[in-house]
């Protein structure tokens, strides 16, 4: 029983069902208003609506991704030098009192630009940024280092069926099931049970994992092998003083590639960041204007879609994995993007969207196997700063480059509005090569080493 309350899962599961259910309130609440307004302007006009609801999202994501900047690694390293929780717990409270404003405009009919207090708070709390390197720390440090990257694809797993049965419920509850007319109010109502049932569980059922990379017992705050390190210690600093610098040498060179590949694989998150966060975001909107013009269930179905890939992800994994390292799944993870995107910059219907999203069914690959390589090089101590510090870089260039994006696609609306998909498709091509060199120099070190 003991061994359960360690399982993050839960509070995964929980929060994830509670932010589909938020998005797709949102989502249709911010159509709703806006194409309210665009009527009572005699503003008659699709292209309107969709520049309207894109520099909503612009100010909204803009202000919620660079809030974690001043909280996220200070509650990281919190975290790190004292509870666990504090990456998990903190941002779970935020969300909780943030979204309320949703309700609030919903049932109050305030101004829809409340909602960037909303994310300011929301960032300022740690946002998903803080949250997710804390979800993150909390399974490498309950996972060995063999089965990590299985570890956290089954994280990753369980939010995206989480995230399927929230968004195919969502679009339902938002159109029928109604309070005096507030369409939406029942929907956020939901999300906001789900949120606090996620805050009390992670604050006072979750307990913090022991490493199963071994733990070492402790007699009135000294190890008791405190002796048998120092007298190894004693042996090895003897023993080296025996040897050449030859072997210097070879560790250092064998840091520097370690660190090359890093390096390498840091730079291909973060160019994969940008192409695949900056597709959801377009696609949001790209969904409701002509040819699709999706309504509140198709949005909900959509969206379900997308979480199907975190099941045929972690398919893939366990598949793949028996026969290529972990680099290769990163490749193939960002092949069948690049190639998904490739094919959504020409759907003209509903089910070409759904093929689209069939060729993405390995998407979502790259970003945890990269995480999961990424721990196996720093100590258990720094996992907090290191994800965090992760997640920030990688959130710092998707809210720089998403605003630029969302103007471009509002740009090429009038003559092509799937062209930046044909960018992002580019951009994820282009993320693969840092990886393919990170392979070439991964094999060279292990050649060199046999």
């Amino acid at each position: 029983m003991v061994m359960v309350r360690t399982w993050i899962e839960p509070v995964v599961a929980g929060a994830q069902i509670a932010s589909s259910f938020y998005d797709t309130g949102l989502l249709m609440t911010v159509k709703n208003y806006y194409n309210q307004t665009i009527i009572s302007s005699n503003i008659s006009s699709d292209d309107a609506l969709q520049k309207a609801i894109s520099n909503f999202y612009i100010i909204y994501n803009s202000i919620m991704g660079l809030g974690p900047l001043l909280s996220a690694y200070i509650l990281a390293k919190i975290s790190d030098k004292t509870s666990r929780k504090v990456t998990i717990c903190v941002p779970l409270t935020g969300y909780l009192i943030s979204r309320m404003f949703l309700l609030f405009v919903i049932l109050w009919d305030w101004p829809i630009e409340v909602m960037f207090g909303s994310a300011a708070l929301n960032g300022l709390t740690g946002w998903f940024t803080a949250y997710w390197a804390g979800v993150m720390a909390w399974a490498s440090l309950g996972s060995t280092e063999s089965r990590r990257s299985l570890k956290l694809i089954i994280i990753e797993l369980v939010y995206g069926l989480a995230g399927f049965a929230g968004s195919l419920a969502s679009g339902h509850i938002f159109v029928h099931i109604n309070v005096n007319h507030h369409q939406g109010a029942i929907l956020v109502s939901c999300s906001l049970g789900c949120y606090v049932f996620c805050v009390l569980y992670s604050t006072f059922i979750l307990k913090i994992p022991c490493p199963e990379t071994g733990c070492i017992e402790t007699n009135g705050g000294r190890d008791i092998n405190d002796t048998q390190k120092e007298d190894i210690y004693f042996k090895y600093t003897e023993r080296s003083r025996l040897l050449d610098d030859t072997s210097t040498q070879t560790r250092n060179q064998s840091h520097q590639k370690t660190m090359f590949i890093l390096i390498s694989i840091f730079i291909s998150v973060i160019l994969y960041n940008i192409a695949a966060g900056g597709a959801e975001d377009v696609i949001n909107v790209f969904v409701l204007k002509e040819p699709l013009s999706w309504g509140p269930v198709d949005v909900g179905y959509g969206n379900a879609a997308t979480y199907i890939n975190y099941i045929t992800s972690f398919l893939g994994v366990y598949a793949f994995s028996k026969c290529v390292g972990d680099l290769g799944l990163i490749i193939i993870g960002m092949v069948s993007f690049s190639c998904g995107i490739l094919i959504m910059a020409f759907v003209q219907r509903t089910y070409m969207y759904y093929v689209a999203r069939a060729v993405m069914l390995f998407s979502l690959i790259p970003t945890p196997i990269i995480r999961s390589l990424i721990s196996k090089h720093v100590q258990e101590a720094s996992y907090g700063k290191v994800f965090a510090v992760l997640q920030l870089a990688i959130g710092v260039v998707y809210v720089t480059s998403s605003a630029g994006l969302n103007k471009l696609y509002q740009a090429t609306l009038g003559w092509y509005s799937g062209f930046c998909f044909l960018l992002f498709s580019t951009l994820g091509f282009l993320s693969i090569i840092p990886v393919i060199i990170a392979a070439c120099k991964q094999h060279q070190r292990n050649t060199a080493s046999q």
